[in-house]
């Protein structure tokens, strides 16, 4: 997955880590919509304020930074960097938030229809990376076992 920072026209200090629709998108569960969401370190937050100050958000005390299509985060449900990053993937100019962190912001967001089947199909995604290859090497006869309590 490509994403050019360059338009930023900044450098990051610290890896931005993508979240939302296009770490979704990253693990496979849905297409992204045309945003690009990431939480970055208050130092480079502060950086990107002064440079596009008419494209601030606060959103509950989340502060965001929303110049192109990119909509950039100091938190997320008051998560910071340092909550969210551990874990996290590197694809080189940012990191994808670990699936497990982002089950956990779409859970502190299920409220909101679209976020709740999010959290849907993450859990889908984690179950069946679990019980496939568990379900794949049982032998017939206790998958039927199985099948039978079903019932």
């Amino acid at each position: 997955m490509e994403i050019d920072l360059s338009r930023l026209g900044y450098t990051f200090r610290s890896k931005p880590l993508l979240i939302g629709g296009k770490a979704m998108e990253y693990y496979g569960l849905r297409q992204a919509g045309a945003d690009i969401d990431f939480v970055v370190t208050r130092e480079d937050y502060a950086a990107l304020a002064q440079r596009f100050p008419d494209t601030l958000r606060d959103l509950w005390g989340d502060l965001g930074v929303c110049p192109y299509e990119f909509e950039i985060w100091t938190t997320i449900c008051l998560f910071d960097y340092a909550d969210l990053s551990p874990g996290a993937i590197d694809l080189g100019d940012y990191l994808v938030i670990s699936l497990e962190k982002l089950l956990l912001l779409k859970a502190l967001a299920m409220e909101v229809g679209k976020y709740r089947r999010d959290l849907e199909l993450i859990v889908q995604k984690i179950r069946g990376d679990k019980y496939t290859p568990w379900w794949d090497a049982l032998p017939e006869e206790r998958r039927a076992a199985y099948r039978a309590t079903q019932k």
